[in-house]
């Protein structure tokens, strides 16, 4: 099978032929028809992320295609079946899997970084982990559901817990951050854009924002987020992963408002205790999504509540993917997929 390999830290990835694998036993062997294109993957590629499974290594996390084979006692699915998998697999064993949090399972194992993943024609997963995909969305569109909508579900029902009339203020406005205003809009939040892309802030508008913001033109945002909400939002959430945005993104909260950090970051913040202690702030973590959200959340995809294949802005084959990846390196579009 033809596969994208990362050899290791700045350098474009390399298609060459690999053995298509074969399933073991409660394995499927899935034929890729769409991989979505992460920041997640630039982090490897450009700024030395280590991958858990040394490079050489395929990657790619957010994956739909059809069942090309089953391995030994899998039941429940036959050849043909569309299908989704999620980005991360779980234990099922360990405390957090226990207590309902799967998402921060202490075993878990990503695709593309664990073991190989989608940028490939084919990949082995479990069957316990894989979904079925209603006929109703979009084979290839309908991989970014796998990540760049499941996040931000978790994010917004788990961690943010928005309710109806809640103001969230949304800071980065991409693949992730796009789904966090449009799954707000959801749930009955009022979502606040921000962001330094008009046309971002424009697709906002789109999916369900209340207003929108540009940093660029109101560098004390947080002070007009105050004024639209009467004191502050009740939630912000940032999806960029950058010290100062994490930063600024507090600042615009209300008393008792709630911080979720959802981009990753290797460098500290600074926050000031005594606001956090005197206001009673708080500040959550976001990773992923739970096994157990997968259905609901492909239901509310089928049902058209949540748009997907309007999301994808870019499609690319296998053998350009290296120009897929410069393209969100440059920050075009919204989601990019190599589609098979």
């Amino acid at each position: 099978m033809k596969a994208a390999i990362f050899n290791g830290p700045n350098q474009p990835l390399e298609l060459k032929e690999v053995p298509t694998p074969t399933p073991g036993p409660g394995q499927l062997l899935i034929k890729t028809a769409a991989c979505g294109v992460c920041h997640t993957d630039i982090g490897y590629i450009n700024h030395g992320v280590p991958t858990f499974k040394k490079p050489p290594i395929i990657l790619g996390h957010e994956p739909s295609g059809t069942v090309a084979e089953l391995g030994e006692g899998v039941e429940g699915f036959k050849e043909g079946d569309r299908i989704l998998l999620p980005a991360v697999v779980t234990c099922g064993n360990c405390r957090a899997c226990r207590t309902g949090r799967e998402n921060i399972c202490e075993n878990m194992v990503m695709f593309g970084n664990n073991v190989d993943g989608a940028f490939a024609e084919y990949l082995l997963a479990p069957a316990r982990d894989t979904f079925h995909l209603p006929d109703e969305i979009p084979l290839q569109e309908g991989c970014i559901i796998a990540d760049a909508i499941s996040t931000p579900y978790h994010a917004i029902v788990n961690r943010a817990q928005v309710k109806p009339g809640d103001s969230v203020v949304v800071v980065g406005c991409g693949g992730v951050g796009i789904n966090l205003v449009q799954m707000t809009a959801a749930v009955g939040g009022a979502a606040i854009a921000v962001d330094i892309s008009e046309e971002k802030l424009d697709w906002a508008k789109k999916l369900g924002a209340v207003a929108t913001i540009n940093p660029k033109e109101d560098e004390k945002w947080p002070k007009t987020v105050k004024k639209m909400t009467g004191g502050g939002a009740d939630i912000a959430i940032e999806a960029i992963g950058n010290p100062n945005t994490i930063e600024t993104a507090f600042s615009s909260l209300r008393v008792g408002g709630r911080l979720v950090v959802l981009g990753y970051s290797a460098k500290n913040i600074s926050l000031f205790a005594g606001k956090i202690m005197f206001h009673e702030m708080e500040i959550v973590g976001s990773l992923g999504c739970r096994p157990v959200d997968y259905p609901p959340l492909i239901e509310i995809c089928r049902l058209g509540k949540i748009k997907v294949k309007e999301l994808v802005t870019a499609r690319f084959s296998l053998d350009d993917i290296n120009d897929a990846l410069d393209t969100l390196r440059e920050g075009k579009g919204l989601r990019s997929i190599i589609a098979f």
